[in-house]
């Protein structure tokens, strides 16, 4: 045993070895607390030179990265002083401060249980040091902050979790109470509330979080400089701004261990490659598949290792899949606009389908945002007097009902949008970073605070995922098609409007779509909230699946049979209440896949022999990904 009753691989004693709850507590108090001050006791001149020299290392290194920021700064003025506010979040605070002291009787009965809160949090704490053991503050149970036992053992660093809890629900409950905001500036004040709550969590900082502590101790600091150099090499590669590593980038190549299903473009033009897949089996589906994603990141969240790739697994079902490939615009593309999305996107890529396969119908998979293109060129063709050339239509977290769009809501307003359009103009495009950084703030304390945790502090590589790499390979936006698309669905919601979007000279109508319909939604949904996504079964005019997922917008889609890791519920009727559907569904623990493939197969026709890649006309181009995937920003 270790003088601070470990054992020297680190684990802790077993159960058996425990000792009465008033010297466990100080032991436990002093294994956090003072073990580093005793540590420094045991140390040789040589080990605490080490621990010396790493500090200076880190501090030189820190030095660097405020250089390069300044630098930054001073090659990219759009950095500076003039976007200081990006988010235009002073006026909605303002007016929360304004409404807040037109009623000091709520603030002070506010004040009142804040105080009460605190006292017995005094109370608990002092019985614990007198040697009682009174329960612990424990927050969500999806919560990882505070998932290191010393939050736990230690009467510290409990008082702060506890401290920190009591005080974010308070502002938290503070902000929501306030009367006579507007909904749009309610929503921001609380989202925004939140990032700067989570921002400020003790688990964040070096001289409150127990487990940075403890492994500055046990590495003499070299933590520090390895965390010190992880921040310098992410403000290097986003030019004097922080782009915080999430996987370790090196971990995969697209083509080889990563998006790697065998394939070829068989056509492509400005804005989209279209992937034919090579299929495993002898017979396919007469109708054939296209998969049409998102443009915001990369069409390979469908095709990830082969053991989780949606793409793979559909060809060896026997269809024969198609997927669109969108580019990561530049500047010469930023006049592009959600017509030229629609003729150039899955317009173009059913002629090519149908002239390959030689099938006059295609089931079509959209994805998100693909999934919203998908819903209007139904439209589109149904008022063309088109609608057969599409089977079926299956929608992957799609909204189309924007009115309870969730917390990306809250950048949507004419403020925001004025200075991202006016940021847009610059370039042509929407920077990459931008959108992931919005996306990431929707989960910050896992895609933000964790990474600087673990990065930064604990001074980690990251760990390889797939996922996170996939979610790091952001993409641009054309300025023309992302600014009519925020305004006019976004803002306006007039996708749900019978003829409120005129796309190619064609009013689309959205409620007349009759093609039969899967929708898959995610009961976790950060981005496409499960119940703005149900809308969907009240607006379309045809036969309707509803599907809803356990996890999230990508975990839960990317749930592939056999590892029963997240469920899915199903209910055959569709009331207007999406609460209602859910409390009548029935539960299955097993992949959606299954289900959805059962739907999709009746509508696929006879079996007919795989076909081949591409055909005279559309002769192979190169080989998938393709290179409209491999741009990398």
């Amino acid at each position: 045993m270790t003088k601070t009753g470990k054992h020297p691989n680190g684990k802790k004693e077993s159960g058996r070895n425990m000792k009465p709850s008033s010297q466990r507590r100080r032991s436990d108090d002093y294994d956090t607390l003072h073990a580093g001050m005793h540590q420094f006791d045991d140390w040789s001149t040589s080990e605490a030179a080490e621990f010396s020299d790493n500090m200076a290392q880190a501090a030189h290194i820190w030095h660097k990265i405020v250089q390069e920021t300044a630098q930054g700064f001073l090659d990219n003025p759009s950095l500076g002083l003039g976007h200081t506010d990006p988010f235009k979040i002073s006026e909605s605070f303002t007016q929360l401060a304004s409404k807040a002291m037109a009623n000091p009787n709520q603030i002070m009965d506010s004040q009142i249980a804040l105080w009460q809160d605190h006292l017995n949090l005094w109370q608990s704490t002092t019985q614990r040091l007198l040697g009682h053991a009174p329960a612990t503050a424990e927050p969500e149970a999806r919560d990882r902050r505070f998932k290191d036992e010393a939050w736990n053992n230690s009467t510290y660093f409990d008082f702060l979790k506890r401290s920190y809890l009591i005080n974010s629900r308070w502002i938290q409950e503070s902000v929501a109470s306030v009367e006579g905001l507007d909904r749009h500036t309610a929503d921001k004040v609380n989202f925004f509330t939140r990032q700067f709550l989570d921002a400020m969590s003790p688990s964040n900082y070096f001289f409150t979080n127990p487990e940075v502590i403890r492994e500055t101790l046990v590495s003499k600091g070299e933590n520090m400089v390895k965390g010190m150099k992880n921040m310098l090499e992410d403000v290097m590669r986003g030019q004097g701004k922080l782009r915080i590593s999430m996987t370790d980038e090196n971990a995969f190549t697209l083509g080889e261990n990563i998006a790697a299903t065998p394939g070829k473009v068989i056509y492509e033009n400005d804005l989209m490659q279209l992937i034919q897949y090579t299929p495993s089996t002898k017979q396919v589906y007469e109708v054939p598949l296209l998969i049409m994603p998102a443009w915001i990141n990369k069409y390979y969240v469908l095709d990830m290792r082969e053991e989780n790739s949606f793409i793979r697994w559909a060809i060896g079902q026997g269809y024969t899949v198609f997927v669109m490939s969108w580019v990561n615009p530049n500047a010469e593309l930023g006049r592009k606009s959600f017509d030229d999305y629609l003729s150039e996107g899955p317009l173009s890529a059913l002629d090519v389908i149908e002239e390959i396969t030689g099938s006059d119908t295609t089931n079509v998979v959209g994805y998100c945002l693909g999934g919203t293109l998908l819903s209007i060129t139904l439209a589109y063709l149904r008022t063309h007097g088109q609608s057969a050339r599409i089977n079926s239509a299956t929608y992957l977290t799609t909204m189309i009902d924007f009115s309870q769009a969730g917390d990306l809501s809250v950048f949507i307003d004419d403020e925001q949008l004025e200075s991202l359009e006016d940021r847009m103009s610059e370039t042509g495009y929407l920077e990459a970073q931008d959108m992931a950084t919005t996306f990431n703030m929707l989960r910050a304390n896992d895609l933000i605070w964790s990474f600087v945790v673990n990065n930064y502090l604990m001074g980690k590589d990251p760990f390889p995922f797939d996922l996170l790499y996939w979610n790091s390979d952001s993409t641009r936006m054309p300025a023309t098609m992302h600014s009519f698309y925020l305004r006019n669905m976004y803002q306006k919601n007039l996708l749900i409007v019978p003829g409120g979007l005129e796309l190619l000279d064609t009013p689309i109508n959205i409620t007349k779509i009759q093609t039969p319909s899967y929708i898959l939604s995610t009961i976790d949904d950060h981005i496409s909230p499960w119940k703005s996504t149900y809308a969907a079964t009240q607006i379309y005019d045809g036969d309707i699946t509803f599907t809803l997922a356990q996890s999230g917008h990508i975990a839960g889609v990317i749930s592939p049979p056999g590892k029963k890791k997240y469920g899915f519920w199903t209910n055959k009727k569709l009331p207007a209440r999406p609460q209602q559907w859910l409390e009548d569904a029935t539960f299955k623990q097993d992949s959606w896949w299954l289900h959805w493939h059962q739907w999709q197969a009746q509508k696929s026709g006879d079996k007919v022999k795989a076909r081949k890649l591409g055909s005279a006309r559309y002769k192979p181009i190169e080989k998938a990904p393709g290179s409209y995937a491999k741009v990398r920003v």
